[in-house]
């Protein structure tokens, strides 16, 4: 099914004008998955709720920094981490603070990632009482064998019961992240885990190939030569198995990794990365983008406390790209999408739609046919190599 998106307000280089969003990070889990290299801490409880308090007074100095006038929020996103460690309450808190300070799009999508082990009745209604509409749970297998390889908490049976007790709760829409390419894991078994997903008919699924990590525990396992990084062609096999699953079962795929429920599930924050749209980072190492300039802030959580503590932004660093990189960086990251890029906005970026690499690639399979550049499927498994193909030199 072939996704096409509405046509945003556009600037050079594809800056989208129309996705605004608030990324809030929060680092603290229960325990490290052994493939995770995000900004994560385990323990810490007693800084939890200083945190969440160091949230409201750091969106308070980032919004004083937009000026009288600032854009509209389309999406929040509460990442980590499993931000469902913090009371919600705290949470709410958070979301509140955002709707007081800055303008709020109607029926603006605002998403708090979980683990299914951490949702349970009181969460669930602590997270629609907040306006959370989306909730994005961590599931990875429907394997409890993948499961403990990865280094998972939760039993596969945990994650319909977290479904469920969200749906009771009234919270609109879910999202289920799965990995392919784990430990453990055969063809019988990654059919499985993608017909268990189907079958609790999340309204948007996520599907990453797993990536080893050299500060991970997996990447010292791969160093050490103990474990064996997954075999491209096995990830081909799987990508292709969760493309043919999904299509079958009614899902958009609308981008690389992931497929909704119709375009209306589509994540708009997602989509704000991958248009180029700009958006507030909050919390310790979280990334922010305002169309020219990309910024980060400090990892460490006593470094990020004690800046707010002393009323400044917790900035650990930041980077504007020269012309060029922004338009490679539009390439790659539109391409991601089903939609792609028309013939204008191809040439704004240097890249001639009729041109002999995208012909070549066209004559390979990797690019559909037609005027825009777009990705046919197994381009999307692809796709570094067809931006490398497209970039100009």
């Amino acid at each position: 099914m072939t996704a096409v998106l509405a046509a945003p307000a556009l600037e050079a280089p594809l800056v989208d004008r129309d996705h605004f969003g608030v990324y809030v990070h929060v680092p603290f889990c229960s325990s490290r998955c052994h493939y995770c290299d995000f900004v994560t801490y385990t323990g810490m409880e007693g800084l939890r709720r200083p945190y969440a308090a160091a949230l409201l007074a750091e969106a308070d100095l980032a919004v004083a920094a937009l000026g009288p006038a600032p854009p509209t929020v389309t999406s929040v996103f509460v990442g980590g981490g499993t931000p469902t460690l913090l009371p919600t309450g705290d949470l709410a808190r958070v979301l509140d603070r955002l709707r007081a300070l800055l303008p709020h799009a109607p029926g603006a999508e605002v998403t708090v990632e979980a683990n299914p082990e951490t949702v349970d009745r009181a969460v669930a209604d602590g997270l629609a009482a907040a306006g959370v509409t989306r909730v994005s749970m961590g599931a990875q297998s429907f394997d409890d064998r993948v499961l403990a390889a990865l280094g998972r908490t939760h039993g596969a049976a945990r994650v319909g019961e977290a479904l469920a007790v969200l749906r009771a709760a009234g919270v609109p829409a879910v999202n289920l992240d799965l990995i392919y390419g784990c430990p453990g894991e055969d063809d019988a078994s990654w059919a499985a885990t993608l017909a268990a997903a189907v079958a609790l008919g999340p309204e948007h699924l996520s599907a990453y190939a797993l990536g080893i990590e050299p500060a991970t525990r997996f990447g010292r396992l791969v160093a050490a030569g103990r474990m064996t990084a997954p075999d491209d062609d096995l990830l081909a096999d799987r990508y292709e198995a969760a493309c043919t699953a999904l299509a079958a079962a009614g899902y958009a795929h609308y981008e690389v990794s992931n497929w909704a429920r119709g375009l209306g599930h589509a994540s708009r924050h997602n989509l704000t990365y991958w248009r180029r749209g700009r958006y507030l980072g909050l919390g310790a190492g979280a990334h922010e983008f305002d169309g020219a300039t990309r910024s980060w802030n400090v990892a460490g959580v006593p470094a990020y406390l004690q800046a707010v503590r002393a009323a400044r932004r917790p900035t650990a660093g930041r980077e504007r790209l020269d012309a060029a990189e922004a338009r490679f960086e539009a390439l790659a990251l539109r391409l991601r999408t089903a939609d792609g890029l028309d013939p204008a906005e191809a040439r704004v970026l240097g890249v001639d739609p009729a041109g002999a690499p995208a012909a070549e690639l066209r004559d390979a399979g990797l690019l559909a046919s037609g005027p825009r550049l777009r990705l046919t499927e197994r381009g999307m498994f692809l796709h570094g190599e067809v931006v490398a193909r497209l970039a100009p030199d």
